[in-house]
Formats: C-alpha cells, sequence, structure tokens
C-alpha cells in the first residue's frame, strides 16, 4: 500500500435499485462510438453504439453488444451483414441522430454495399461485417462478426464518458 486513503469512495452492489450508480460508474470508462447500420426488410436501419470491442485479429472478429428493450434488436439480430462505423469527433450530432430514430436516413450521406448494407459516409473506419454469433448477456444480445472488409479514413475519433461526448486530448 502506498499509503494514500481513498477519499469520498462509494461501494455499493449493483442490482435493483442501483441501476443508475452502476450506469455512473461504468460511465468513467470512456469508448468510442459506432454506428452500427444493416439491411432490413423494409428499408435501412441504424443504431448508435458504445458496446464495441476487438475480439480476434486471425479470424478478424469484432462484437457488439444491443438492448433487448429495443424495437431494433430482432432487425439486428435477423441481418446476416451489417457495418460498424467508428465516428469521428464531428459527429457527435449523427450519433444523437441513429441513438433516437434507427431509420431516419433522410439528410445523411450514405450508399448501400454489394452486400446491400447501409454505409454511412466520412467515419475514419468502418467494417463490413458478417454476423457468426448471438449470445445472451443479461438484458442485451452479445453480436459476433466477422469483419470482411474495412475501410479507414484520417480523422479523429469520437469519445463517450460520462454521459457526453468528447475527443482526445493529448498529455502535456
Amino acid at each position: 500500500m502506498d499509503g494514500t486513503k481513498d477519499v469520498d469512495m462509494t461501494q455499493f452492489l449493483p442490482g435493483p435499485g442501483m441501476e443508475r450508480p452502476y450506469r455512473d460508474a461504468l460511465g468513467t470508462f470512456a469508448t468510442g462510438v459506432t454506428i452500427v447500420t444493416a439491411a432490413a426488410p423494409d428499408g435501412p436501419v441504424a443504431i448508435t453504439v458504445n458496446s464495441f470491442a476487438s475480439v480476434s485479429l486471425s479470424p478478424a472478429l469484432v462484437l457488439w453488444s444491443i438492448d433487448l428493450g429495443s424495437d431494433r434488436c430482432p432487425l439486428f439480430r435477423n441481418a446476416t451483414h451489417s457495418a460498424i462505423h467508428v465516428l469521428g469527433r464531428e459527429q457527435a450530432l449523427l450519433a444523437r441522430h441513429f441513438a433516437k430514430n434507427g431509420r431516419d436516413f433522410n439528410g445523411q450521406d450514405w450508399s448501400l454495399s454489394d452486400m446491400g448494407v447501409p454505409l454511412l459516409a466520412g467515419c475514419p473506419a468502418r467494417l463490413e461485417c458478417e454476423l457468426v454469433a448471438d449470445h445472451p448477456g443479461g438484458d442485451h444480445r452479445i453480436l459476433v462478426n466477422q469483419v470482411l472488409r474495412v475501410t479507414r479514413a484520417p480523422g479523429e475519433p469520437l469519445l463517450f464518458a460520462g454521459g457526453a461526448f468528447g475527443q482526445v486530448a493529448p498529455l502535456v
């Protein structure tokens, strides 16, 4: 021990009635922000996601999770292909847009891939994927995707922490 005390520390057990403090604790971990898109039977669909991670380099696998309560959950679980767009620091409005309405592509710069997946323009990275596994994860589903194609462009990532968007700041 280094002799320092943890002042103002709070300890609790996560569970019923403690969702907000638990969420706040998780919010101390900064994450990148992505938008996942897919083709649904009645048109394109998108969702803003920060529960995204790399799983494996070989084969190239990534995962993301979706809330079971989301009306978009069945659409993404049934989609064989999707695209994960890593957002740039100037794309916070786009993130908010698709967090609220995953069906409104009006006014957005997008096109369809050769697999029929909506592709958003202007992102620092885009991963075109095929769904390979769908696992239960409490009140979410964990979707594992094999990356089939990567598109990379210059740009700084958009971050999310403490319930707010931000950007990388160099250390002094």
